[in-house]
C-alpha cells in the first residue's frame, strides 16, 4: 500500500459492464471504494440509460485515457419511432408525436436509411448533453429552461446494420459502430426525421470500445468481491492488446529517468508514431517518435 492517501499499488484496465440506472461517475466511484484507489477515471462515457462495456482505468493507468477513449464503439440501440423526447432517449419527456409511415417497417426501407447515415458528417449534439459552451454545460441549461448553441461536430458512422424489425412496438434494433464524439441519441433523432416522422432512443447497449469487448467485462458486484478477496487484478485486461498499438522492448535501465530510446528498434515507425514500451517485460508507457527517437509521452510504470 502506497503512503499518499488514496493511493495503492493497484494499476490496470478493468472493462466493467455497466448496469442501467448508474452514471460513468457512479461506476468509478464504486470502484474508488472498493479498492480504495483514488486514482480511478475511465475511457468514454456511458449516460445512465446505456448499459455495457465502461472501460475503467485504476491507478497510474488513468494516464491512458488519451489513447483508450479516442477508440471506435460498437454499440447495439432501440430506436422509437413516433415520438421524440427532449433528452432524445426514453428517460425524457415527450415533446412531439407522429404517425409512423408504413415504410419505417419495411427492413429493405429501414437499411436505406441507415445506409444514408454512413460515412462522415456534422452532428447536432443533443441539448442534454455534458457539452460547455461558454463555461456553462448544456444539459444544466436545458433543465433550466434554457438553451445554448452547440456547434456541430464532425463525426463518422462506418457501420449502421439492421438487426430487427418490432412492427408492434414500432421499433428497430441496430448495430452501430462510430467515431468518438458521436451521440447515438442524436442519429436515433435524426432517422426518425429522415423517415418523416419523430423518434428517439429507447436503449442502448455498448459491445466494443477499440480493441476491447464486452466479453472482457465483469459485472460491478463481481468486481466487489473480487476486490474484497483481494484478487481484482485478475479482472484486468491486457493493457498492450487493448492498446494495440506497436510494441517496443528495452530494459528497466536504458528507460529509467525518462530516457529516450534510440531509432535501432522501431525503423519502420514514421513520425509521431505511437508504441507500447515494455521494460524488462512489463508495460512500462506510451512512446511516440520525434525527431528520430522514441520520447515517453505518458509513463504508467515503476512506482504506481
Amino acid at each position: 500500500m502506497s503512503s499518499r492517501r488514496g493511493a495503492t499499488t493497484l494499476r490496470g484496465v478493468l472493462p466493467v459492464d455497466k448496469p442501467a440506472g448508474m452514471t460513468s461517475h457512479d461506476v468509478v466511484d464504486q470502484v474508488r471504494r472498493a479498492t480504495g484507489e483514488g486514482r480511478v477515471g475511465h475511457a468514454g462515457t456511458l449516460d445512465p440509460l446505456a448499459t455495457g462495456l465502461l472501460v475503467v482505468l485504476i491507478g497510474s493507468y488513468t494516464r491512458l485515457e488519451p489513447y483508450l477513449s479516442g477508440a471506435r464503439k460498437t454499440y447495439e440501440a432501440r430506436i422509437a419511432f413516433g415520438t421524440s423526447t427532449d433528452t432524445d432517449d426514453a428517460e425524457g419527456e415527450v415533446v412531439d408525436a407522429a404517425a409512423v409511415p408504413d415504410a419505417v417497417l419495411d427492413p429493405h426501407a429501414a437499411q436505406t436509411a441507415l445506409d444514408a447515415l454512413l460515412g462522415d458528417s456534422m452532428q447536432a449534439p443533443p441539448a442534454y448533453s455534458a457539452i460547455k459552451v461558454g463555461g456553462r454545460i448544456s444539459h444544466r441549461a436545458a433543465r433550466a429552461g434554457e438553451t445554448l448553441e452547440l456547434a456541430p461536430r464532425a463525426i463518422t458512422v462506418d457501420a449502421a446494420e439492421l438487426l430487427r424489425i418490432d412492427a408492434d412496438a414500432r421499433t428497430w434494433d441496430v448495430r452501430f459502430r462510430v467515431s468518438k464524439g458521436t451521440y447515438v441519441r442524436a442519429l436515433a433523432r435524426d432517422l426518425g426525421l429522415a423517415c418523416e416522422t419523430f423518434a428517439h432512443l429507447g436503449a442502448l447497449r455498448r459491445t466494443a470500445a477499440g480493441l476491447l469487448t464486452l466479453d472482457e467485462a465483469s459485472d460491478l458486484d463481481d468486481i466487489v468481491a473480487a476486490s474484497a478477496e483481494g484478487h481484482i487484478a485478475a479482472l484486468f485486461t491486457d493493457v498492450v492488446a487493448a492498446l494495440g498499438l506497436p510494441v517496443v522492448e528495452a530494459s528497466l535501465a536504458e528507460v529509467a529517468n525518462g530516457r529516450s530510446l534510440d531509432t535501432g528498434r522501431f525503423s519502420d515507425l514514421p513520425e509521431g508514431a505511437l508504441a507500447s514500451v515494455l521494460a524488462d517485460g512489463a508495460f512500462h508507457g506510451v512512446y511516440t517518435i520525434v525527431g528520430g527517437a522514441l520520447v515517453p509521452v505518458s509513463i504508467v510504470g515503476g512506482t504506481a
